[in-house]
């Protein structure tokens, strides 16, 4: 599934991302360019305007009144059913392209000579050949989505607080 998110949600679009999912953010962009672009490429629109959701009569758009990326994400997963497909570290944070492994010799000349030490493995964008490894971060960032994904589906029953277009 893709995903086009508003400049409202900008940690939801990180961390779904994060997850594996294919989303396009800007920071600064009109609605109607948003709009469209959710509609050209046939991405799901995820937003927290009211107003934009009304506009998006064509585009399948989210509306997600939570404030809380947490929740976010959760609901996102949830409303497409989406707990099974998430691919951790699979995505380009900067330019959302699937990465590849990159084998250790590779990656030798394009890292600190510390990092190729100490890393197990690596991968890289195709795109602006950015290169992943897992650092000091990678811990705390497992606990996370391993607390994200262990949440039950539909974890706010009947109460749900977004509307699918």
């Amino acid at each position: 599934m893709k995903f086009v998110v508003d400049c409202m949600l900008g940690k939801l679009a990180k961390w779904l991302k994060i997850l594996g999912f294919d989303v396009l953010y800007f920071p600064r962009i009109g609605d109607d360019e948003l709009l469209s672009l959710a509609q050209k490429e046939e991405r799901t629109l995820l937003t927290r305007d009211t107003g934009l959701v009304e506009k998006a009569k064509a585009p399948k758009a989210l509306f997600v009144r939570s404030e809380n990326w947490n929740e976010q994400v959760r609901l996102v997963l949830d409303e497409f059913n989406l707990w099974e497909e998430a691919t951790p570290y699979s995505r380009c944070l900067e330019c959302n392209v699937a990465l590849r492994d990159l084998s250790r010799e590779n990656a030798k000349n394009l890292v600190a000579p510390f990092i190729h030490e100490h890393a197990v493995s690596f991968a890289s964008c195709p795109s602006c050949n950015r290169v992943y490894w897992q650092g000091t971060h990678t811990k705390d960032m497992k606990a996370k989505i391993e607390e994200i994904l262990s949440k039950s589906r539909c974890f706010l029953c009947c109460d749900r607080p977004e509307e699918v277009l």
